[in-house]
């Protein structure tokens, strides 16, 4: 706690025509955030202008990057800003690094307002590459249009921004910060964390960790090969894959997140992974992957380099969805017949009150001649079944559904 309270200041600035933000946020080059006076800190201020008073006013904000060049000075400039603008703490991953899914993970376990996550994805970084600042909301996706588009107009008429300059945060060491600020009663806290351990949570509540940590250091255990190309994700690979799983040390490479990725492109893919692939063609490791600079998306290889394109990883995941924990406690019930059809229930907690039932039915059907019958004929001797497996009208105390589709 500092012994007198920091001044805030309220300081003249001029607009930018170009701060319009995509559902990736702003992307420019570094220099254009370090060199044009207050470019930084419109951008941010536009972000907290944009959450009403009386909803950021003690409120919570997530910060972390993907550790790319000038990611530290900018988070320093938030905080500064964020006390000034009424929110009430900050969350930080322990010297400046959090991964994108990390941040959004953080984000809805300690209700926070919404996160501020410092990357530009697979662009390059230093001080030659890309800086990027994305705005994500309460619910840990990405700021929708509606938000983006009310940031936009703010930063044609922003005439001012709000800072406390003398306030300096210790990004490397885990733990709470507090720090009294003129006209506030409370202090405003700063809290680093772990970037690894929440987002490490959440996986040991949606995967089976032991059938895991049997399948990579078992005694007939799969040999891998995860290449986090110098980005945000060597943290966790090295913590969550090799430590705790117990996949070799080498299993791992590239794991030091450096400012300018090593000087390499961080894009998990056939050009910019080539060390990757050309390792597995090897046919000594059964599965690979590669990540990007912020770790939301990632490259996949089968043995001798055979590549996995993103649509079969996700069939790959709906084929054997019940062998993932989290997917048995959903609620995800289904009936397959031999045939081909099937029919699914499933509970969505949609509602304001109760809990609404909903019932998917496909009828796999060959004969071209029946393909445009009404879906209701069609489908009847289904539904009966349905019906009469789940028990849902007496269960429910319903005599047919609200919404047929």
């Amino acid at each position: 706690m500092n012994e007198s309270p920091l001044e805030v200041l309220t300081l003249p600035t001029s607009p930018y025509p170009d701060q319009r933000p995509g559902t990736n946020g702003l992307r420019k080059k570094t220099h254009v955030f370090q060199s044009k006076k207050n470019y930084l800190h419109n951008c941010i201020q536009c972000i907290f202008s944009s959450i009403d008073l009386r909803d950021r006013q003690g409120s919570t904000v997530v910060v972390g990057g993907d550790g790319r060049y000038f990611n530290s000075t900018a988070i320093q400039v938030i905080v500064q800003m964020a006390a000034a603008n009424g929110v009430g703490r900050v969350v930080i991953g322990q010297n400046g690094i959090m991964s994108t899914p990390a941040v959004s993970c953080v984000i809805r376990k300690i209700k926070a307002i919404g996160g501020i996550i410092l990357t530009a994805s697979h662009n390059p970084g230093g001080p030659d590459g890309d800086f990027g600042i994305k705005f994500n909301t309460a619910n840990g996706g990405p700021a929708p249009e509606a938000v983006t588009n009310k940031i936009f107009q703010l930063s044609r008429t922003i005439e001012e921004f709000a800072i406390c300059p003398e306030l300096r945060v210790d990004l490397g060491t885990i733990g709470k910060q507090s720090f009294d600020l003129e006209n506030k009663f409370k202090p405003f806290t700063v809290e680093i964390v772990d970037p690894v351990e929440s987002y490490a949570n959440s996986l040991r509540n949606i995967f089976d960790f032991a059938v895991l940590k049997e399948l990579l250091s078992g005694d007939n255990h799969i040999q891998i090969r995860l290449d986090a190309m110098h980005g945000v994700t060597g943290p966790y690979v090295k913590k969550i894959l090799c430590e705790e799983l117990g996949s070799p040390a080498n299993s791992a490479v590239n794991c030091v997140p450096q400012e300018d990725f090593g000087g390499c492109h961080p894009d998990p893919n056939l050009t910019y992974a080539a060390d990757l692939i050309e390792t597995m063609k090897s046919g000594q490791y059964d599965f690979g992957a590669a990540f990007d600079g912020d770790g939301d998306r990632n490259m996949i290889l089968g043995k001798h380099g055979f590549f996995v394109n993103p649509s079969d990883s996700v069939a790959v995941i709906a084929a054997n969805i019940f062998c993932i924990p989290y997917f048995q406690h959903t609620g995800g019930l289904r009936i397959i017949f031999k045939g081909g059809s099937r029919i699914i229930f499933r509970l969505s907690g949609t509602d304001s009150f109760g809990a609404t039932v909903r019932l998917y039915i496909d009828s796999y059907e060959k004969d071209i001649n029946k393909l445009f019958q009404d879906p209701q004929v069609a489908l009847a001797e289904l539904v009966t079944i349905a019906l009469q497996l789940s028990h849902i009208h007496e269960r429910t105390g319903r005599r047919g559904p609200t919404v047929i589709t």
